[in-house]
């Protein structure tokens, strides 16, 4: 095999911006905690940890998500980028981390702004939040959390230690379907608890809670569209930057209009789960369904709602609808960037429509927080995708990737 730039090394611009983004988010921690976290229950201030957290954790761990049902399905068009998609899933650990702290002070602090069915005096007098105490209490919203969080790390850890134990080692074909059956494997049981959580459970608890009266079965899957496209643009946005560094020699026209048409399909998913959450409600009009969409199509939150639309939809069908704009690396670049702040914006009202009904307090706050999170992803995907060797040469599926044509 051709010798390839197989060794990232992290430019010297590149640490200072994910050291500098990080300081930012820092500096926003501190300020943001002396106005708004001081007062009252410091509802502003948690919410906005909540949302930066919990995005940005879902988002990386799509990752995880893309690693492995590529590994069940054996598709091989990603090896050519596949230690890409591993970096970013490692920052897991640091982004889970902070976001179960986060968690537990709001749930262990009794932020009651936040999480109603926190009240107990409240949830005494109220016969939903009665009925549903036993999903909506602090021992299972922890326990889950803990088991959530620890899963995806620890899952996610091994699945990358299988991609790297063969690194050095040449296989036969003996060795390589060994090797192909026991990755099948624990993929399989990552996905099995990946939809255990992010498509049922995790999302209810940590997102739809905040509204403890309303519910919707399409919840967990809109916000699971939701983060996958940001998770699928978070990859693409490494990839372009590690090509443009000389890097991923393999990676051609061809992955770029795959990721691409991931990015097309999947924001096509993201928009019918939102048509059919919101057509369903707003056409049986009962009221303790449209309480949900009452803050967010006609109140303080109608702009967002429809920019949302706007840039999550529109901008995608019309922009990705030809062959040429998927393989052009300038505008899946821009569509990326576009996408992954369109889903923060959209995670923005689910959580702020909630928590600040009457105003929309979106400020420099929201968005120091948010770019110390970008800071932090940054670092640890560096980091990692400096420790390990960029390609998989040992890989059964590598020739796949590097023949692939779409």
């Amino acid at each position: 095999m051709a010798s390839f730039k197989e060794h990232f090394e992290i430019p010297g611009r590149y640490k200072k911006w994910s050291m500098g983004l990080m300081a930012v988010g820092v500096l926003s921690l501190i300020v943001g905690f002396a106005l708004y976290g001081t007062h009252g229950e410091g509802t502003r201030f948690w919410s906005a940890l909540l949302q930066n957290s919990v995005y940005f954790l879902l988002i990386v761990n799509a990752a995880m998500f893309f690693f492995a049902a590529t590994t069940l399905a054996w598709g091989g068009f990603q090896m050519a980028f596949r230690r890409v998609t591993e970096a970013i899933a490692a920052s897991v650990i640091p982004i889970g981390t902070i976001t179960f702290v986060i968690l537990m002070c709001i749930v262990f602090g009794g932020k009651a702004t936040i999480y109603q069915w926190l009240d107990k005096s409240v949830v005494a007098k109220d016969e939903v939040l009665l009925g549903k105490s036993g999903f909506l209490s602090v021992g299972f919203f922890t326990v889950y959390t803990i088991l959530t969080i620890g899963l995806w790390i620890v899952l996610g850890w091994k699945l990358r230690a299988l991609s790297r134990s063969i690194d050095s080692t040449p296989l036969n074909v003996e060795q390589g379907r060994k090797f192909m059956f026991k990755t099948t494997i624990w993929a399989a049981v990552y996905i099995v608890w990946f939809g255990l959580t992010v498509a049922s459970v995790t999302p209810w608890l940590w997102l739809m809670s905040l509204d403890a009266h309303w519910f919707s079965t399409m919840y967990s899957w809109y916000t699971f569209a939701s983060t996958f496209v940001s998770g699928i643009a978070l990859i693409t946005l490494f990839v372009i930057f590690l090509k443009n560094q000389g890097y991923l020699e393999l990676v051609n026209e061809e992955h770029l209009h795959d990721l691409g048409k991931f990015q097309f399909a999947f924001s096509i998913f993201w928009t019918y789960l939102w048509f059919d959450q919101f057509m369903l409600i707003w056409y049986a009009n009962i009221s303790e369904e449209t309480v949900y969409f009452k803050t967010r199509f006609v109140g303080a939150y109608q702009g967002i709602f429809y920019l949302n639309l706007v840039i999550n939809f529109l901008a995608p069908l019309l922009i990705f609808m030809s062959r040429g704009a998927k393989r052009n690396w300038t505008t899946v670049t821009f569509m990326s960037v576009l996408l992954v702040f369109g889903h923060w914006l959209d995670l923005y009202q689910m959580v702020f429509g909630s928590t600040s009904k009457d105003h929309v307090p979106m400020n420099l706050f929201d968005f120091g927080i948010a770019l110390g999170f970008v800071g932090l992803i940054m670092w640890q995907t560096g980091r990692v995708l400096a420790k390990f060797p960029l390609l998989e040469r040992n890989h059964p599926l590598l020739k796949e990737s590097i023949i692939h044509h779409t």
